[in-house]
């Protein structure tokens, strides 16, 4: 498993988050949007020419800007192409 950014994520790509960064502003208003430690996040889609994020956890999509994004550390499995790659 490797840890990295909800705006490194692929379309497709999930993980689970570890970590919320910036201040105790910014980790309320993430857990407020249900994006807290252990929960299961989905990278739905990514919106072009910096757009928000679009993530699924627990069932609804949230929509979550670049900046927020690179404050939020998943823990995704490592395919086996990616493995060998």
């Amino acid at each position: 498993m490797i840890e990295k950014t909800v705006a490194e994520l692929s379309p497709g790509e999930e993980g689970t988050i570890v970590s919320l960064g910036g201040g105790p502003g910014a980790q309320a208003r993430l857990r407020a949007l249900g994006l807290a430690e252990g929960r299961h996040v989905r990278n739905v889609s990514r919106i072009a020419w910096g757009g928000p994020i679009i993530l699924l956890v627990n069932r609804a999509q949230v929509a979550v800007g670049r900046g927020m994004a690179r404050k939020i550390v998943v823990r995704v499995k490592i395919h086996r192409a990616e493995k060998n790659g």
